[in-house]
């Protein structure tokens, strides 16, 4: 701690809609801001005053609760898709339908942050390479520049409503506009501000059992006629409808889809495989934990997370020792998410304890539930496969501290 650091810095601003273009930008922005807690020994923290103490463990608290996105080989693979697919949209002269990327994966694996990360990383660069201009800028057009532009797919879609919430990103004005107003408005906001990068999250919110989940499926294939590449994200997708029915080969892990069955909806028996023609599906995966290679990888991640922990004990091998690795994979499956709050939930009570020291014993106390992903969709099926798991119950009988409990006056410039 330094005596120039604000001791409240951790506390976090307004909170961030990624769905609009001032949200979008801001977290772009500050999305690597936040500082972590200093790393103190035991006999470090011993010197600290009450008041002092009391801010250092909520800017601990704050640390374990912004633990970073760790990179893994599953995600940099989506990621490295994500980009490709990206930039040969953005960087063709053609005029011709740019290739779209669906994105599946289970709850819990990091799905939208990764594909957030890859394409802030992509506008960050386009946007130097265009001198933070729209190069296509005609006279009289708008001057907002949005690389990117990220919504949600709505609860109970319709074409009018997918509409809105792109144009929402963009704030421009649809009041009173019926669907073909809606759809070129769109098509305009889309070139105008240079967008080259559409995101759609939670797409298989879209069930396809109702009229409406059908008509915005066919607004997504007029979409792609417009000059940007359409990236959709979701759970189960290949089996969901959106794509033709799918089944994952098990010797080259690549989806395969059965013949096309015309329904009666389309009189050309080949329009129904237009669409996944026009995506590549890539998969986010959880770790796996039968080979050496899996099992090295899913090490490489414990021990980078081993150095984001602020317990006051050494954390070093703290998850990578003994069957340490092996525990933590049965108890999260190798899903990020959950591991990510399961650590958390560990932080808070080894420092409530006074431990200050991740075990299995410590860890067997509680269990992780979906209601502790408040992130997730239910309605997308993000539901995580999280391991049943029954703890032990410790009754905890240590009182809570205030900022405010303090044995005198901090002194100016006093860190926490």
């Amino acid at each position: 701690m330094t005596s120039k650091q604000n001791p409240l810095s951790f506390l976090p601003g307004p909170a961030v809609d990624r769905t609009t273009f001032e949200g979008w930008n801001r977290w772009c922005e500050t999305r690597d801001a936040f500082v972590p807690a200093p790393i103190l020994t035991a006999k470090e923290y011993d010197s600290l005053t009450k008041r002092q103490k009391r801010i250092h463990d909520l800017h601990r608290l704050a640390t374990h609760s912004s633990l970073p996105i760790q990179a893994t080989p599953m995600s940099e693979r989506v990621a490295h898709a994500v980009l490709a697919r990206v930039e040969d949209g953005a960087f063709s002269h053609k005029a011709g339908t740019r290739g779209g990327i669906m994105v599946n994966g289970d709850g819990a694996q990091g799905k939208t942050e990764t594909i957030c990360e890859a394409l802030a990383i992509f506008q960050e660069e386009w946007l130097a390479l265009n001198n933070y201009a729209n190069p296509d800028a005609m006279p009289g057009t708008r001057d907002l520049v949005a690389p990117v532009a990220y919504v949600r797919c709505p609860v109970k879609a319709t074409p009018i409503s997918t509409c809105q919430r792109i144009l929402d990103f963009y704030g421009e004005d649809y009041k009173g506009m019926r669907l073909e107003d809606l759809v070129r408005t769109v098509k305009t906001a889309v070139v105008e501000h240079a967008t080259k990068a559409l995101v759609i999250d939670d797409i298989t919110r879209l069930k396809l059992h109702r009229e409406a989940d059908q008509d915005v499926l066919d607004l997504i294939r007029e979409m792609m006629s417009m000059p940007v590449t359409l990236i959709l994200v979701g759970v189960g997708i290949p089996t969901s409808g959106l794509l033709r029915e799918g089944r994952r080969d098990p010797k080259t892990q690549e989806w395969i889809y059965e013949p096309v069955q015309d329904a009666g909806r389309s009189p050309n028996a080949h329009a129904a495989s237009q669409h996944e023609r026009r995506f590549q599906v890539v998969d986010l995966d959880p770790f796996r934990y039968k080979t050496p290679g899996q099992m090295e990888a899913w090490m490489v991640h414990l021990r980078r997370l081993e150095g984001e922990l602020r317990l006051l004990s050494d954390t070093s091998g703290m998850l990578t020792e003994g069957d340490m690795p092996e525990y933590l994979f049965h108890r999260t499956k190798g899903v990020v998410g959950i591991l990510e709050k399961l650590i958390q939930h560990g932080c808070r009570r080894a420092m409530e304890d006074k431990s200050e020291r991740l075990t299995k014993e410590l860890l067997n106390q509680f269990t992780v539930t979906p209601d502790d992903m408040p992130d997730l969709d239910a309605g997308s099926g993000e539901q995580p496969d999280i391991p049943p798991h029954q703890p032990t119950q410790k009754k905890n009988t240590r009182g809570r501290n205030t900022v405010f409990d303090d044995d005198g006056p901090a002194a100016a410039g006093e860190a926490g």
